[in-house]
């Protein structure tokens, strides 16, 4: 079983998510690409936009256990390679403001799929912001049904 790597480096200000997947990088990008599914590995949430194409805009609802709005995400895709590499912005509206850019990479490597997730920061306070808010037990939760989703 593979483990969830999680990593602040606070000089490149960016954090970087790396997992093997025994899964096929089609099952992978299917994941990441097609709102059904993401519902189900971002728990609780609405996919409220999901415009996949370079320019498109997306805003997520995380819904609390009474079904009330916990957290919202959004953002814009900047860059989409079919089936390799998402990069979009990334805005946690409570911190309305501070923008990040996400990339999320995979690579197939015999039947099983490497996954980068590289998240940078405009700024230092920010990082540490995100890290501070839980970000990494967040990340890794949503990583481990992930790979429940596409491993099965």
């Amino acid at each position: 079983m593979s483990q969830t790597k999680f990593v602040v480096d606070k000089e490149k200000l960016e954090v970087r998510i790396t997992r093997l997947f025994y899964a096929p990088i089609e099952k992978l990008w299917q994941a990441y690409t097609d709102p059904k599914l993401i519902a189900r590995w971002w728990r609780n949430t609405t996919i409220e936009t999901h415009d996949f194409r370079v320019g498109g805009k997306w805003r997520f609802i995380d819904h609390g256990k009474n079904g009330e709005e916990n957290h919202a995400f959004n953002g814009e895709f900047k860059e989409i390679q079919e089936p390799n590499k998402i990069v979009r912005t990334f805005e946690y509206e409570p911190w309305a403001g501070h923008v990040l850019v996400e990339t999320v990479s995979l690579t197939p490597q015999d039947g099983k799929t490497l996954m980068v997730t590289t998240s940078k920061y405009e700024n230092l306070a920010d990082l540490e912001g995100m890290v501070q808010s839980g970000m990494e037990s967040g990340a890794t939760a949503g990583i481990e049904r992930i790979a429940k989703l596409v491993e099965s």
